[in-house]
C-alpha cells in the first residue's frame, strides 16, 4: 500500500510539472509553443519566419482540424534526415541555452550521445560523422531505422521541444497539409472528419520563393554538406 502510495504522488508531481508550464503558455501557444530566443544567420532568420508565417495561416484556416498541441509527440518518435541548416540552427540553439540554462543544455547532450550510442552500430551512414549515406540501399534501410527512438531534443516529463525555436523545417510543416511528390499529406492525427477538398483547402505552402536551396548552397561551399540527424547534430 505505501508503495503504491508513492507511486501515485511520483505520478502526481509530474503531471503538475507538465501542467505548470502548460498554464503558463497562451491559447496559441499551446498549439504551437515559443521555444526560446535563437540568433539565427539573416538568412536563416528569413526562411524562419516565411514558414512559421505560413504556419500560422494555416493553423487559421484549419481550426480545430489541426490538433497539434504541446504534449503530443507523435511526429518526435524515430529520426528523420535534416540538412545541415537544420543541423546549424539546433546548434546554435544549444549555444544559446547553454549561456542561460547550463544544466538543461547539458541534459540535452547527454541524451543525444546516449542516442548515438545505441543507433551507431546500425547507423546507415558515417557514425562518426552523422553524415547520412545517399545511396539507394542506405535510403532504404533508413526507412525502418530506429522507429522507437525519441528525439533527444524531446523533453521526455513535459512532452515539449526543448530547441523549439531552433527545430527544423521538418518539424515545423508536420501536421498540416504539405504538397509532396505522394500528394498532398496530413498527420494521421490531424483532419479527422474533414472532407479531401477541405483538407485541400489548408493546404500550408512551404517555401514558394526558394528561399533554402541557396542558403544550403551556401553551407556547402564552406564544407557543411550531406544530411544528418537531431542526435548527431547536438550530441557530437
Amino acid at each position: 500500500m505505501r508503495h503504491l502510495l508513492f507511486e501515485l504522488f511520483k505520478r502526481l508531481q509530474i503531471f503538475c510539472i507538465a501542467l505548470g508550464k502548460l498554464a503558463q503558455l497562451g491559447r496559441a501557444q499551446l498549439r504551437y509553443p515559443l521555444g526560446m530566443s535563437v540568433r539565427l544567420a539573416s538568412g536563416d532568420q528569413q526562411l524562419v519566419q516565411i514558414i512559421d508565417s505560413a504556419l500560422a495561416d494555416t493553423a487559421r484556416r484549419s481550426g480545430d482540424w489541426l490538433v497539434c498541441k504541446l504534449g503530443c509527440t507523435q511526429c518526435c518518435i524515430g529520426p528523420f534526415a535534416i540538412n545541415q541548416l537544420d543541423a546549424t540552427r539546433l546548434q546554435q540553439g544549444l549555444a544559446d541555452l547553454e549561456v542561460t540554462d547550463p544544466e538543461h543544455a547539458a541534459q540535452i547532450r547527454k541524451r543525444a550521445r546516449a542516442s548515438i550510442a545505441r543507433l551507431a552500430s546500425d547507423f546507415p551512414g558515417d557514425p562518426t560523422t552523422g553524415i547520412l549515406d545517399e545511396s539507394e540501399t542506405a535510403e532504404a534501410r533508413f526507412e525502418d531505422f530506429a522507429n522507437y527512438e525519441p528525439c533527444p531534443v524531446l523533453d521526455p516529463i513535459t512532452g515539449a521541444c526543448d530547441l523549439y525555436a531552433a527545430r527544423p523545417m521538418t518539424c515545423r510543416v508536420f501536421g498540416p497539409p504539405v504538397r509532396s511528390e505522394d500528394g498532398l499529406g496530413v498527420c494521421e492525427l490531424c483532419y479527422l472528419g474533414a472532407t479531401d477538398e477541405q483538407i485541400a483547402a489548408c493546404e500550408m505552402e512551404v517555401d514558394p520563393d526558394g528561399v533554402e536551396a541557396p542558403l544550403l548552397e551556401e553551407l556547402e561551399h564552406t564544407g557543411q554538406h550531406g544530411r544528418t540527424i537531431v542526435a548527431f547534430a547536438v550530441g557530437l
